[in-house]
């Protein structure tokens, strides 16, 4: 059965991380993705480990595309670009602002030959501000929009990075429900649109409704954010757990599933109010506990209890783990070049148009001369632009 987004096509000029994974989604949902790298490729066919070429953070954010070598540096370059954006309902790309419009594909371009088009544009920053033109590295927006503050360790102070790249991965997330939202409305309008997004803005709208919700009211006295205490991370004798006690309820039941029935009448746990505010002397109590006793242990009864709770995984862990199983959330496929892998299945479930893994992550150029032929280019046209240095060999 087809995707929900089975019939559009999206011209992706994009690289990296965040935009890529932005195309990726329209992809699984069943959108035509034709990817556009110049003839070096995509920054990221560089990185990680690899099989057949093919690096595995590559892989991760660019299935369900055809890759198409060309060089955008040269005029027939640009104007078969063109060609593949008349047929196409969005165009994404993520260059520093203005650079599109330099090489003669920006939004007035592009609507010359496709009036109803919803053009993307991603960047770090935004079009304007002392930042705009500068480069962009996924900790730079988390040092700038407060995320690294609010990670400091709870005893320095010191500042930290979460170590997996969420302003990149939120920033692809937004986009993508944006292009949703942009399609839908053209359905209703007949209209295309420029939608612009940067990653601060993305991880600053994240982060408002919880990380940055102090903020909210302009007239409160300002105040120095100070972490209160660690992480729910607790150890075992055998590893590392979580829980957490937030309601009466749940507090009562981690009172009685660690057989500590005093906790109960502990003044300074009285409440849900006192118990935030003595959360060090809570949490350090609950970990003298929890670690004199193995993980299973504890699980076991805090779950009897209803008392929200988990082990803490490794990566290698995730693949045994009985509720992902029981999910499906990670499946096996054989790549046409790279071999067996593993891959997170698409996470909505439509169960009318499903989403769907179709097409392996492409090797470079994979598919440019499939797509150029789509649009009447005979032998001797694509041997000619190969020697002119078009596309690739």
């Amino acid at each position: 059965m087809p995707g929900p987004l089975d019939g559009f096509r999206i011209i992706d000029v994009t690289s990296m991380v965040a935009a890529p994974i932005a195309t990726m989604l329209l992809g699984d949902q069943g959108a035509e993705v034709i990817k556009v790298e110049s003839p070096a490729g995509d920054l990221v066919r560089r990185f990680g480990i690899r099989h057949a070429g093919l690096p595995a953070p590559f892989v991760a954010s660019n299935r369900n595309k055809r890759s198409v070598v060309l060089n955008l540096k040269e005029p027939k370059g640009i104007s078969l670009l063109k060609r593949l954006v008349e047929g196409a309902d969005v165009f994404v790309q993520n260059f520093r602002p203005g650079t599109a419009d330099r090489m003669g594909i920006g939004e007035a371009d592009l609507r010359e030959v496709c009036p109803d088009l919803i053009y993307v544009s991603i960047s770090g920053f935004g079009e304007k501000g002392p930042y705009a033109n500068q480069r962009v590295y996924d900790p730079v927006i988390q040092a700038l929009c407060g995320l690294a503050t609010i990670q400091s360790d709870w005893q320095t102070q010191r500042p930290q990075m979460v170590r997996t790249v969420i302003p990149d991965k939120l920033t692809g997330m937004t986009a993508a429900q944006a292009i949703t939202a942009a399609l839908l409305a053209r359905e209703r309008s007949g209209f295309g649109q420029h939608i612009r997004l940067s990653m601060l803005d993305a991880m600053i709208a994240f982060l408002w409704p919880e990380g940055l919700a102090r903020l909210t009211y302009a007239d409160a006295e300002p105040g120095t954010y100070r972490p209160l205490t660690r992480d729910l991370v607790f150890e075992t004798t055998d590893g590392y757990m979580t829980a957490g006690a937030n309601s009466d309820a749940e507090w009562a039941g981690l009172c009685s599933a660690l057989d500590r029935p005093q906790w109960l009448e502990d003044e300074r746990f009285g409440s849900t109010a006192l118990r935030a505010l003595n959360i060090a002397a809570r949490l350090d109590l609950t970990a003298e506990v929890l670690a004199t006793k193995p993980t299973a242990h504890w699980l076991e009864r805090l779950r009897a209890e209803q008392v929200p709770c988990a082990p803490i995984l490794t990566r290698e862990d995730l693949l045994s783990d009985p509720q992902i199983a029981a999910s499906e959330i990670i499946f096996d496929s054989i790549h046409p070049h790279a071999g067996p892998m593993r891959q997170a299945r698409p996470a909505a479930r439509f169960d009318r148009t499903p989403a769907s893994v179709r097409r392996h992550a492409p090797t470079l150029g994979e598919h440019t001369e499939e797509v150029l032929r789509g649009l009447g280019l005979g032998d001797d046209e694509l041997e000619a632009l190969r020697g002119e240095g078009v596309i690739s060999r």
